[in-house]
This record gives C-alpha cells, structure tokens and sequence, in this order.
C-alpha cells in the first residue's frame, strides 16, 4: 500500500530506498498502480527528495498528514511521478460488466461490453 496524489495529471509518490518497490522501479520503469476496480499504466521517474518538492508536499500533506509526518523528511525517502499512459476501468451496470480504458499515447476511448470471449 502506499500513498498518492494527482498534481497536473501526474501522480506522485514517495517511498524508501530499501523497499522492494523502489528496486523494481529502478530495474523497470514501467508500472501500474491499481485501486479498486481501475489500473493506472504509466512511465515512472525518480525526482528526488520529498522535501525537495514544495508543490508535492503542500498536497500530500493536505491528504497523508500522518504519512507526510512519518516519511517525508526520512533520508532514504525518495519522490515518484508517474505519467499515466493508459488507464483500465471495470463498470457494472445492472449486472453486466464493461470494460473503460483511455489509451494517451493513442488518444483513443473505449467503453465496450465484456463476453469473456
């Protein structure tokens, strides 16, 4: 689990050098980050220390004060941002699924009918 905010359509993010996430970022810059029924792909970049970025923490300690109180100033806190490249949403209506997906790169939406075909 880890904390997010949305600041001019980017995502932001901190975690802590020694974390297995921070490894795989590192190895593969590529991720999807998931809540619910919604996946979020995008290119993520490392751009320094939280504290570091004013912007950044006005907003995520706005939401995750506790988290911003605990983490933000640790040494080995790093800052995330993704850019959302494609975005996948599953919709229910009356018992019948959908699946929504905004591709960025290729500017397209969809909003078609699951059959599990």
């Amino acid at each position: 689990m880890m904390s997010v905010v949305l600041i001019d359509g980017v995502l932001y993010f901190q975690t802590d050098i020694t974390m297995k996430k921070y490894r795989q970022i590192k190895t593969n810059s590529n991720v999807a980050l998931c809540i619910d029924n919604i996946q979020i792909e995008g290119a993520c970049e490392e751009i320094g220390r939280p504290l570091q970025n004013a912007e950044f923490c006005n907003v995520f300690q706005e939401c995750f004060k506790g988290s911003f109180d605990a983490y933000s100033s640790l040494k080995n806190e790093r800052l995330f941002s993704v850019k959302p490249v494609y975005i996948e949403r599953w919709v229910y209506k009356d018992a019948v699924a959908f699946i929504e997906t905004f591709d960025m790169n290729k500017r397209q939406y969809s909003f078609d009918r699951y059959t599990g075909v």
